[in-house]
């Protein structure tokens, strides 16, 4: 089937929405979500959204942007961080009167609490920026907006998959999706596409990501010849329930928790002296896996504990009930009286498809990629750097997926419609067809088991030359093997053995990007830590990364880092 609308939104999370809203009214704006909507990651969101709006104590959006160039270890392209930081009180009061229902103060203002790295006076004490909604700030927002689309009509079409991008003369017409619920494969035609995918977090075994997370809104425009920017810089969560990757907000270490080895010390005021367990979370993830090395790790294992026992049932059931939860469901420990296990996990992707800040999506000589349009996590404004601080992803959502709904209208009246090639579905509908046709090969959970297992032992918290040219052979092996695979599930309805396979292509192709990014770079920065590099290099290494598909070869080259107020200088906290 063929449909047509002038702009189609890829993903429903936080970002499509607010590009969605700011588009309806202004012309026929479609959603396309592999979930179902009010499903995506966004809504998985616990700690807050950042802004200096100075109700618990001072503060300014200078010191805001000072400590997201400072927490992206000057790697932030400061242009961009300062639009973020002017612009965040706004975004949150708009939140406000959409009807997201904040924490308040005694006073009745919007209440704030301390998080990792946000910090007053240019980094001399903690400071109250987050708001937040108890700690499930993510999810209020992502059905308050929703309600919004909802309320503006805005079609949506839960449980599609898209599979391709359609160009044509260099500008986008349209995109294939997969419908899960039938097994079709549709086509859309339109004039812009935007991408607002979120993350890839499943390439790794241990991760916050929802099952969802496999990358394919970076992974088609980069299999497309589009680049991908700085895809070395992975983040990894510090508190992640042990064995289990589920997250435990920041907000835990907000409102007063501590971490602590097997001998019971509180070994974070020997790695940030200033802000102790409120460091930034590269910081604090290479923090516990430095005392898990030296012996220090719980029991002997690979785990440190979360100590929350001192905040009291009341605080516990007012500002964390969720994580209380979780802790009793996945652990069956009560955090008001135990200490909880905890181990870094995987949890945000600092790179992505290249953007400027108004949303359009940049090709290789930084020119626009006509239609093409992106926001959240599965782009890159150079916002994050080498490192993202807490609460800044859903600001970073709110924000430029507004700007890019507004570019969105401010182009569409020069953007015609373009009429589509000859069958744009064909390479997709074969492409199924060899995979369900195959008798016999490999399956499928065997071949991601292994890739998840060779990205977490190889390339994630600390990295080493030697093991990332282990991970790259045996990561190409696997594309090799991929070639292969089979599935049991020959069906039309919700074949999810199928959409198994077809995202297995992407979580191959990106790991490959992450892995060959992070060899080139050799310097440690944020959450690049390189062992056999473990300085900073400002003279040779202050730049973007960026990777290309040429020839079927991953081609990596560099571009400057905007650097407009804050010279680079040591990171300590």
């Amino acid at each position: 089937m063929v449909f047509k609308h002038d702009v189609v939104v890829v993903g429903a999370g936080l970002a499509g929405l607010r590009a969605a809203l700011e588009v309806a009214g202004n012309a026929d704006v479609a959603l396309i979500s592999k979930v179902y909507p009010t499903r995506s990651h966004s809504g998985a969101a616990q700690g807050g959204i950042a802004a200096a709006l100075g109700n618990e104590e001072p503060d300014s959006w200078e010191w805001h942007m000072y400590d997201t160039v400072k927490g992206g270890d000057y790697l932030t392209d400061q242009n961009v961080a300062e639009i973020l930081a002017q612009d965040a009180p706004r975004a949150v009061y708009e939140l406000e009167h959409f009807g997201v229902p904040f924490n308040r103060t005694p006073e009745g203002k919007i209440a704030q609490r301390a998080f990792g790295g946000h910090t007053r006076d240019f980094g001399k004490a903690a400071v109250k920026r987050a708001c937040y909604a108890a700690d499930r700030s993510g999810r209020v927002m992502m059905d308050t907006l929703y309600f919004q689309v909802e309320r503006k009509g805005i079609k949506a079409y839960p449980e599609f998959q898209m599979l391709d991008l359609i160009f044509k003369d260099k500008q986008v017409v349209g995109l294939v999706a997969y419908e899960l619920a039938t097994g079709e494969v549709h086509f859309f035609h339109s004039r812009v596409v935007m991408l607002a995918t979120g993350g890839y977090g499943k390439i790794y075994k241990t991760t916050s990501n929802a099952f969802a997370n496999t990358g394919e809104g970076l992974y088609i425009p980069y299999r497309a010849g589009i680049p991908l920017e700085d895809m070395e810089f992975v983040q990894f969560h510090p508190t992640g329930i042990y064995g289990l990757g589920v997250l435990l907000t920041e907000a835990a270490r907000g409102e007063g928790g501590v971490l602590r080895n097997d001998a019971g010390e509180r070994f974070m005021e020997r790695y940030a002296p200033t802000i102790k367990d409120l460091a930034p979370r590269d910081m604090v993830s290479r923090a516990i896996w430095t005392e898990i090395r030296a012996g220090r790790g719980v029991g002997g294992k690979d785990y440190v504990h979360l100590d929350l026992t001192h905040l009291g049932e009341k605080k516990l059931a007012e500002r964390l009930s969720d994580i209380t939860s979780f802790v009793k469901i996945y652990l069956g420990l009560d955090p008001a009286r135990e200490l909880v296990p905890v181990q870094p996990t995987c949890h945000y992707m600092m790179g992505g498809i290249p953007c400027d800040v108004d949303g359009h999506v940049l090709g290789d000589k930084h020119e626009i990629i006509t239609g093409l349009y992106a926001a959240g996590e599965c782009s890159c404004l150079s916002l994050h750097g080498a490192n993202r601080l807490g609460c800044n992803s859903l600001l970073d959502l709110v924000v430029f997926g507004r700007r890019t709904g507004l570019q969105i209208v401010r182009d569409l009246g020069r953007l015609p419609w373009n009429e589509p090639p000859e069958n744009p579905d064909r390479a997709t509908v074969e492409r199924i067809r060899r995979i369900k046709e195959r008798k016999t090969g490999e399956k499928v959970g065997s071949l991601r088991s292994s890739l998840q297992e060779v990205m977490t032992t190889n390339c994630s918290v600390f990295r080493h030359e030697e093991t990332m040219e282990q991970a790259l052979l045996e990561i190409r092996s696997l594309q090799e093997r991929y070639a292969r695979i089979a599935i049991d599930n020959k069906g039309l309805k919700f074949n999810t053995d199928l959409l198994d396979a077809l995202e297995l292509e992407a979580l191959l192709g990106l790991a490959e990007a992450v892995t060959v990014s992070a060899l080139n770079r050799k310097e440690s920065r944020g959450a690049h830590s390189r062992e056999d590099y473990p300085e900073r290099n400002d003279e040779e290494w202050l730049k973007h990364t960026l990777i290309q598909k040429k020839d079927g070869e991953p081609r990596v080259f560099y571009k400057p880092v905007t650097i407009t107020r804050f010279q680079p200088k040591p990171r300590t906290y």
